[in-house]
């Protein structure tokens, strides 16, 4: 009887012990774990630009991907620039000046972003290069995204005007395709 008696408040000893214990957060810390790392992943992935609805890019087997810069949009009634309407398409369409003044003026106004923008970049890629000292950025860009029906002589003129403010890399967005390589 004093055998059992022992082996009863072992038990009741170790089942007091469990009783106390906390809860095990590992497998909750695995899978938060694995959240963390697939929102990271997904959000860094998505660096196109994405195109309005009333856009439609022309198509390209361009390799490389559009950096982050100013954007410029022109649509079948206006031209934004940074989602800012500017001018009515059809105005820049009737005018004979090559330099449209009021995108000059808009492109100049966001000049600030586009070279904070580009010091950015140039600072990102020295110290991947492992160089230090002064960096020199690259000069102002901006991204044009035209609808692929838009005349020529309107993205001619709009492109003047970018260059007019300064930018002196100018890109058009586009849809890519599969290379044919």
């Amino acid at each position: 009887m004093r055998h059992e008696s022992r082996r009863m408040k072992r038990m009741a000893r170790s089942h007091k012990r469990k009783k106390t214990s906390g809860m095990n957060l590992t497998s909750l810390m695995d899978v938060f774990t694995i959240l963390v790392f697939f929102l990271l992943t997904n959000t860094s992935s998505n660096e196109a630009l994405e195109p309005p609805k009333v856009i439609t890019l022309p198509d390209s087997v361009v390799e490389t991907k559009p950096r982050e810069t100013v954007t410029l949009m022109v649509t079948n009634e206006e031209i934004l620039v940074e989602s800012n309407s500017v001018v009515a398409t059809s105005e820049v369409l009737e005018s004979e000046e090559i330099i449209i003044e009021a995108i000059k003026q808009a492109m100049i106004a966001e000049m600030g972003k586009a070279i904070g923008v580009a010091q950015a970049s140039a600072e990102a890629e020295a110290e991947e290069a492992g160089t230090e000292g002064e960096v020199q950025p690259e000069p102002p860009e901006v991204n044009i995204l035209a609808d692929r029906g838009i005349p020529f002589s309107l993205l001619k003129k709009v492109m003047s005007s970018c260059t007019e403010a300064g930018y002196t890399k100018v890109s058009l967005a586009v849809i890519q395709k599969a290379s044919q390589g």
